[in-house]
């Protein structure tokens, strides 16, 4: 057998000769040269070897894996490229700078229709079912006119995995710069504006020099304002994070103010104490150093912040471009106007009532509390000077309507109750739209109810002394009952036997219903019949006793044996 066969394949064309060379059969001095060069290789002790590109394989890589199949190329050394991914295999994915184009063509401006191009605006680039405009009385197609620019053509982009989740992709900061010189020319018109107005004003010497010196030291205050830590605020430089804490380790907890357990409430969850913990003290709020979460809420300006957020929100339903937050400067000066417009109107208002019906002298008058120096309100204080009684706070009321008395009545419905009965406390009457009878009501009432409860008693002592006839009547009856009760006995025997045979008969019929439940059961789904007019009644205690008997009990060890 020859070491090696040379075999030559010709196509049927003749023109492409393709010669396929097997491998060399090797000696076995070449085979064990050829071990120990591996092994030298793998122990590191002999180099690498090369590939056709420079770099070095990987000695422990299998030979089936780096060597080339001769089939394919057998003069080609040993390589991995034929491992690693084909560039012509490879998907082609855009670069990172790679957007869609926005806007439409300016440059070319068509003057008149194009062929093919859309009926209704004239783009050359979409249909009229396309057409994003909106729909023209007559087309673009028929006047010629008001031809849209054509869109920019947009390309077919495929990126990557990191393509696809870069947000600023296709952000242009330009479009940023234009927001900034929109801002710096409002910073430069409202300096020009100050500078002007400070100009007029030291031209008119309304503006001193004292003034302008307090000024700058209130701008120097507000630049550095930022810098001061909050309390309760800790900043780490190391970290350049801010620490919050819960609360200044030094303040005294809310709810070791009073101890008293009927002082103010303290909300654990919330950590809020809305009323004053001294308001039994004697102790004035101002004087204290903390009178509830309610005495801060509603002192300084939080009631006029209030008001100017309600006033910012009728305004904005009223058409005005007003927020709290976005533009406080504007909203201010804009309520400062309202309320002295409101003011205006309102004296004005006044003033025209005066002219056309008078009455300033009502008007002039003292209160009634100085006039008569006394007042129907009566308050009781204690010896703290706390109030005890007289002005209570007002209970907060319903949607519903309260104390709405009718027909003359003087309590409520429902201010009186009655063995299950609502009524009126003024009347003591049950119905509810009757008009009001007063205290005559209430005796009629009281009357009714002695009367109802005098007559049982009546009846028991009314009873007439029985005659002759009636006693001897009774008696007969008495006879009458014992000797049903004997008679009874030996009819007792009788119902014992048609308790077995109805029993009996239910213990068959419950026979033949579990048949042929087993009956049904076997058939297919689809042909069982729907029993829609069974008869539906309660079933009897024997039917229920043969149910019990018949039952069969998965845990009885004689079920097995029921059947047989």
């Amino acid at each position: 057998m020859a070491s090696g066969t040379v075999t030559s394949v010709t196509s049927s064309g003749g023109s492409n000769d393709v010669s396929l060379e097997e491998p060399k059969k090797m000696t076995r001095e070449d085979w064990r040269k050829k071990k120990e060069l591996e092994e030298q290789r793998k122990l590191g002790n002999a180099p690498a070897e090369v590939d056709e590109e420079g770099k070095d394989i990987n000695p422990h890589i299998p030979q089936y894996i780096s060597s080339v199949p001769w089939y394919i190329d057998p003069s080609k050394r040993p390589t991995l490229k034929h491992q690693r991914p084909q560039p012509e295999k490879q998907k082609q994915y855009s670069s990172s700078g790679d957007w869609y184009k926005r806007g439409v063509q300016e440059h070319a401006i068509a003057t008149r229709y194009r062929k093919g191009a859309c009926e209704n605006c004239g783009a050359l680039t979409h249909k009229k079912k396309d057409c994003m405009e909106r729909p023209r009385k007559v087309g673009a197609k028929y006047t010629g006119m008001n031809i849209a620019p054509d869109e920019h053509v947009q390309p077919q982009l495929m990126f990557d995995y990191d393509g696809k989740r870069d947000r600023w992709n296709g952000y242009n900061p330009e479009e940023h710069m234009k927001i900034v010189e929109e801002y710096s020319k409002v910073d430069l018109a409202k300096r020009t504006l100050k500078a002007q107005k400070l100009q007029e004003e030291l031209a008119s010497g309304k503006l001193e020099q004292v003034e302008r010196d307090h000024n700058s030291e209130d701008e120097d205050e507000d630049k550095y304002a930022d810098d001061i830590d909050m309390p309760g605020q800790n900043f780490d430089s190391k970290r350049r994070i801010t620490v919050r804490n819960l609360r200044i380790r030094e303040d005294i907890a809310k709810y070791l103010r009073n101890l008293d357990p009927n002082s103010a409430y303290y909300d654990p969850k919330t950590r809020a104490m809305r009323e004053n913990p001294y308001a039994n003290t004697g102790k004035n709020p101002d004087e204290v150093g903390y009178a509830g979460d309610n005495f801060v809420r509603y002192t300084g300006d939080t009631i006029s912040m209030a008001q100017t957020q309600l006033f910012a929100w009728e305004a904005y339903d009223k058409g005005s471009e007003v927020h709290l937050q976005a533009d406080p400067t504007k909203l201010e000066l804009l309520y400062k106007s309202f309320k002295v417009k409101k003011e205006d109107f309102k004296a004005q208002q006044k003033e025209s009532i005066l002219e056309k019906y008078g009455g300033q002298e009502h008007l002039d008058a003292p209160p009634a509390e100085l006039l008569l120096a006394q007042t129907e309100d009566y308050v009781e204080y204690s010896r703290h000077g706390t109030v005890i009684k007289g002005q209570e706070k007002a209970i907060a009321c319903s949607k519903y309507e309260e104390d709405v008395k009718i027909n003359n009545h003087t309590c409520i419905w429902g201010s009186y109750w009655k063995e299950g009965k609502w009524g009126y406390k003024c009347c003591h009457s049950f119905v509810k739209y009757s008009y009001c009878t007063g205290e005559a009501g209430k005796e009629i009432a009281n009357t009714e109810a002695s009367f109802l409860e005098e007559q049982p008693r009546e009846e028991e002592h009314m009873t007439k002394p029985k005659t002759l006839m009636e006693i001897h009547q009774e008696k007969q009856k008495e006879k009458k009952k014992k000797k049903h009760k004997k008679s009874s006995n030996s009819d007792s025997e009788g119902e014992e036997k048609k308790k077995q045979e109805k029993l009996k008969k239910a213990l068959n019929a419950e026979e033949a219903r579990l048949l042929h439940v087993k009956e049904i059961m076997q058939l297919d789904e689809r042909k069982r019949p729907y029993n829609s007019l069974y008869e539906t009644r309660e079933p009897t205690e024997e039917e229920m006793e043969a149910y019990r008997m018949k039952r069969q009990r998965p845990d009885d060890p004689m079920a097995s044996f029921l059947g047989q």
